[in-house]
């Protein structure tokens, strides 16, 4: 669900399980909430906006990718 979330912590070398570290959270709770299952409180969103500071929070969580956004309205 949250494609840009997921490919910038891949392009900073973060797995999953140092994410979860940074959230205070177990890896399959940070799982979860990548793929949406599970929501994210406020301070895991302010943890996550400190730790990818290059981008902004609306394009980290915006629960469409760009790339798929651009294919349906091309579609």
């Amino acid at each position: 669900m949250f494609a840009n979330l997921r490919t910038a912590l891949q392009q900073k070398g973060i797995s999953t399980k140092q994410y979860a570290e940074v959230l205070g959270v177990e890896e399959k709770t940070a799982q979860n909430k990548l793929i949406g299952r599970t929501d994210f409180t406020y301070p895991e969103f302010i943890k996550t906006c400190a730790l990818l500071f290059e981008y902004t929070a609306d394009y980290l969580f915006t629960e469409t990718a760009a790339k798929e956004e651009q294919t349906a309205q091309a579609g």
